[in-house]
């Protein structure tokens, strides 16, 4: 978990690069600079999330879920609304939902723990 967590923060830092000398993004996404400026705190943080690990990575992960989960909302809901602080079009409506999606699964996921049973005789005395 932590490892995908790390790939994706790094995902979304060079997606905010990129946005930087490649606009619209693969001719899809639409960008500006809020947006880019957006994309690298989100992977910035996301990466340290996943350097962190443990409770802190799950933490960070489950407030990005929300926070993308009201930005897809209102993305669908009221565009006009959200294009008055950063461009966002559909494919951009559709890639956060799959964010937020990622972000949720991961920060909600149960923590996998290292159980291990050693069988051995009772001692007699």
């Amino acid at each position: 978990m932590k490892t995908l967590t790390m790939v994706l923060g790094a995902v979304l830092l060079l997606v905010g690069l990129l946005g930087f000398v490649n606009n619209p993004i693969m001719g899809l996404f639409a960008v500006d600079t809020m947006h880019n400026i957006v994309h690298i705190l989100t992977g910035a943080l996301v990466l340290y999330a996943g350097y962190a690990g443990g409770s802190v990575m799950r933490r960070i992960l489950q407030v990005l879920g929300i926070v993308y989960l009201l930005v897809t909302l209102a993305g669908f809901v009221a565009p006009g609304a959200v294009n008055a602080l950063m461009a966002i079009n559909g494919p951009d409506n559709i890639l956060h939902a799959l964010l937020t999606i990622v972000f949720l699964a991961l920060g909600f996921m149960p923590e996998r723990t290292a159980t291990t049973t050693i069988n051995t005789p009772p001692t007699t005395r």
